[in-house]
């Protein structure tokens, strides 16, 4: 009997971790590459020893060792290693269509970057919309990368609209996307750019899946999410504490500056987007600013912006609405919107401290390459940062930008030589709400959403 109660036992315990892990399938058979497909350059594969070798040769571009069959949900989980100096990922829901930009492999990638940018993790859109998810905002993520050739455990998470991954058991990317689709599995060896560079390798070993019922997804956790659902929250964002600032279809919990109402013209809301229309280019004159109803202290804002051509706006905090502007904008500091090209207070102000992202006046912000910010027309994403320790930090499209301490020694200097000389305290309040800019020119946003700290 002791005999059948033991027994009885381990099988309990088995079906529980079974149940807390799910079923694995693996995705290799350690032996050859049967299952698999190549799609683009003509990088070399390999197997030994229950590794998948992928080796870089000139002249070639991307290539992708793909499984024969796509998936939709699933939690995908490998080890790997790639020599430094190697770019490489792993694409997933990928596909390549013959009648499509040539047959070129397009979809999600899982970045394996060795660089000392360490974006390991991060999440890009390979063919299609290029970088989706930039570790930047998640620090610990960035660390949990081994470089030098040193294995590295992946795990990836790709269940419904949202992706995300882990390496070595650490949190990277959380991203919750507005594209939900089918595809394979794809292993890359990147091109390279340099002969030198030729032969240099990265290898894959255990390999496996779980989908449908056998999935068991982690509970959620502090990994920073990037949401492209407009004006929604995802559970995990919740949980962390974020709240919606515009809900989408109504001005609820906003008001009019200097007022206890919302403003009767000039902005509107429509199919999810808040828009301030264009009018004559002055500041605050036509419409007048928006303010929430709310007030903040230590904090993490996010917004999404879109600016017309010539635009002139700004996204404010701690504002003072007892400071007299004749008139004009309430004041508070300032995150600049702007279009630098064509405005031309992107010129004025000292060393460009009035252009796209700038401490309005105060502090330049770092200028982006290219690449990494949309042009004038199409979305953009701004982030601000209070911390408890007064240190505030702008961020545009996953960089941060600047970084500055209120009421430092240095805040003030600049304070001094600047516009706000003339009210005392500018900048200094231990909290105040949040506000966008009426300054005169149409000007779109989305996703406003907000923490305390």
């Amino acid at each position: 009997m002791k005999h059948i109660a033991l027994l009885s036992l381990l099988l309990v315990f088995a079906q529980a971790l079974l149940a807390q892990n799910g079923k694995w399938t693996p995705l290799f058979t350690g032996k050859n590459l049967a299952g698999w497909t190549q799609k683009g350059g003509q990088a070399r594969y390999t197997v030994s020893k229950g590794v998948i070798t992928g080796s870089s040769v000139p002249n070639t571009p991307n290539s992708f060792l793909c499984t024969e069959r796509e998936y939709d949900d699933f939690i995908l989980e490998l080890d790997l290693s790639v020599d430094d100096g190697l770019n490489s990922g792993i694409q997933i829901r990928s596909q390549a269509k013959p009648e499509q930009n040539e047959g070129r492999v397009f979809g999600w990638q899982v970045e394996v970057d060795p660089s000392p940018r360490a974006w390991s993790g991060g999440l890009y859109d390979e063919g299609r919309r290029q970088w989706l998810y930039i570790p930047n905002i998640n620090p610990e993520g960035k660390k949990a990368f081994r470089t030098g050739g040193r294995w590295n455990h992946y795990r990836i998470e790709a269940i419904g609209n949202t992706i995300r991954t882990w390496i070595n058991e650490v949190p990277v990317a959380f991203l919750v996307d507005t594209l939900v689709e089918k595809g394979f599995i794809a292993l890359q060896v990147h091109a390279i750019g340099k002969p030198e560079e030729a032969g240099k390798q990265v290898r894959w070993r255990n390999i496996r899946i779980q989908t449908g019922r056998d999935m068991r997804p982690r509970p959620w956790d502090q990994c920073p999410v990037l949401n492209f659902s407009p004006n929604q929250l995802h559970e995990q964002e919740k949980a962390q504490g974020w709240r919606l600032l515009f809900n989408g279809k109504t001005l609820e919990g906003w008001r009019s500056a200097f007022r206890v109402s919302a403003p009767s013209a000039g902005w509107t809301v429509q199919n999810g987007l808040l828009h301030i229309q264009g009018s004559d280019g002055s500041e605050a004159r036509s419409f007048g600013d928006l303010v929430s109803t709310d007030s903040f202290s230590t904090f993490e804002f996010c917004f999404d912006f879109k600016l017309s051509e010539g635009a002139n706006s700004g996204v404010k905090y701690f504002v003072d609405e007892h400071f007299d502007t004749k008139g004009g904008s309430a004041i508070g500091l300032e995150y600049q919107l702007l279009d630098d090209e064509r405005h031309p207070d992107a010129k004025l102000g000292a060393a460009g401290n009035r252009t796209l992202a700038s401490l309005y006046d105060l502090i330049p912000s770092y200028k982006l390459e290219k690449r990494f910010q949309q042009p004038v027309g199409n979305w953009n994403s701004g982030r601000i940062v209070v911390r408890p320790d007064r240190v505030v930090q702008h961020w545009l499209n996953g960089f941060q930008v600047l970084e500055y301490e209120r009421g430092s020694n240095i805040f003030a200097a600049l304070v001094a030589r600047s516009k706000y000389v003339v009210w005392e305290g500018f900048g200094l309040a231990p909290s105040g709400p949040v506000l966008l800019q009426d300054h005169g020119n149409s000007v779109w946003f989305r996703n406003l959403k907000i923490r305390k700290l």
